[in-house]
């Protein structure tokens, strides 16, 4: 993407402080020929921030979190200028991050990191425990003995700094027929097998627990108003439901018992899709959010909310392989996950727009059929949503911020930047 010379140049703040008074996507013909007109001069593959829907999806964060803070899940945005953006708002405080790596990095200018996920990472690690402000700013997490026992293994109690650490705790449902539900994440679910690791987190020097983090991934990451699905959803909700009630008294238990051990800072817990849910935990003192501020079309399925689709990409249409198809340079960004139709990027304007079903989303190029191909020539622009909201990042150096219908900004992504963490 060639930068244009009238733009702000990255590296400057962006602000999202304006109030979001617009909702140009709920009118899709000027909406997207709209990010058309503001992005024709950059060449394909184009992704585009829309300023308009980026303020209105994090002002709803904050309105359905209803006081509690949000903690930025820097996996879903991977670009440096939004993330700095949004802990200038009120109501966004601190990042989570989801390798040490990154943490490391972000905390040159971010002092509260947490990072998501434990860590093997020993250079970085090493790096961590030489430098004592960086010792400071970030969290590490634990689940387990063997994770302190690396940590001391490259750098012994009283040859580096105090290592902050957060206790992750399992958030999943044992139900009683339908057993486990949820992420498989930490090895520590009832409030004994969390105390425990707690005390002797407390026994050994060189440590200091500052957390609980509890996921409900069942609830914040599965859709429960699906299209077609009437069955479903409603078993997803019943699930979750019952799900948040055993959760809540479990995470209140071992809150309530870690606070006996130690100063805890924070008790994490929840993502976009569980915001309301979770913020009514009255032991949760933050909530982790990220994904419902970009809005992959994942999050399309949701009864709780509506996010607005902040983040796109247009890709040339290249070549009209017959009168009902076209084919458009590149498209095949498939979402993480389980295998399956709702991981392919969706083509969303022109609307009509399908892909083939033996041949999908491609590496190099993708065909496309349905009502609006026939009309599409060499040159013509197909816009796309991927299907989750931080991995967009990773196909495309720059974002273009469009504001007011021009590009106001140019912001880089993790990847241009030079970063590849994970």
């Amino acid at each position: 993407m060639t930068v244009p010379g009238n733009v702000r140049p990255a590296g400057l703040p962006l602000d999202l402080s304006g109030a979001a008074v617009r909702a140009p996507w709920r009118h899709p013909e000027s909406f997207w020929t709209g990010l058309s007109a503001a992005a024709a001069h950059l060449s394909a593959p184009v992704a585009v921030l829309s300023l308009d829907a980026l303020r209105w999806n994090a002002q709803d964060l904050l309105r359905r979190a209803g006081g509690t803070p949000l903690r930025v899940a820097s996996k879903s945005l991977r670009v440096r200028g939004v993330i700095e953006a949004l802990l200038a708002l009120p109501g966004f405080r601190g990042i989570f991050a989801f390798t040490l790596a990154e943490a490391l990095w972000l905390a040159e200018g971010c002092d509260d990191v947490v990072v998501g996920y434990p860590s093997a990472d020993r250079a970085a690690l090493a790096r961590l425990l030489a430098d004592e402000r960086l010792a400071a700013r970030v969290t590490l997490m634990i689940d387990d003995d063997a994770q302190l026992d690396l940590i001391d293994s490259l750098a012994p109690p009283g040859s580096r700094p105090a290592v902050r650490v957060c206790l992750d705790a399992d958030a999943s449902w044992q139900a009683p027929l339908l057993g486990f539900i949820g992420t498989r994440r930490s090895p520590l679910h009832s409030p004994d097998d969390a105390v425990g690791l707690a005390r002797r987190i407390a026994a050994r020097p060189g440590f200091t627990l500052v957390g609980l983090m509890m996921y409900e991934g069942q609830v914040a990451g599965a859709a429960d108003a699906v299209p077609g699905a009437a069955a479903m959803n409603a078993l997803m909700r019943r699930v979750q439901s019952r799900s948040m009630a055993e959760l809540k008294q479990r995470r209140g238990n071992i809150t309530g018992r870690l606070r006996e051990l130690a100063d805890l800072e924070f008790v994490n817990g929840g993502g976009t899709g569980s915001i309301e849910a979770t913020a009514q935990d009255p032991s949760v003192t933050e909530i982790t959010a990220g994904s419902g501020l970009f809005a992959g079309h994942l999050f399309d399925t949701y009864r709780s909310f509506s996010p607005a689709p902040a983040a796109a990409v247009a890709f040339d249409v290249v070549r009209r392989p017959g009168p009902d198809f076209a084919t458009v340079l590149g498209g095949g960004w498939i979402a993480s996950g389980p295998p399956g139709a709702n991981r392919v990027p969706r083509a969303v304007w022109p609307p009509g727009l399908k892909l083939l079903p033996r041949e999908g989303a491609g590496e190099v190029q993708t065909p496309l059929a349905g009502r609006a191909a026939a009309g599409l020539a060499a040159g013509d622009r197909v816009w796309f949503r991927h299907a989750k909201s931080g991995e967009l990042a990773e196909r495309v150096n720059s974002f273009a911020v469009v504001d007011g219908g021009s590009v106001t900004a140019v912001l880089p992504t993790y990847r241009g930047e030079g970063k590849a963490f994970l």
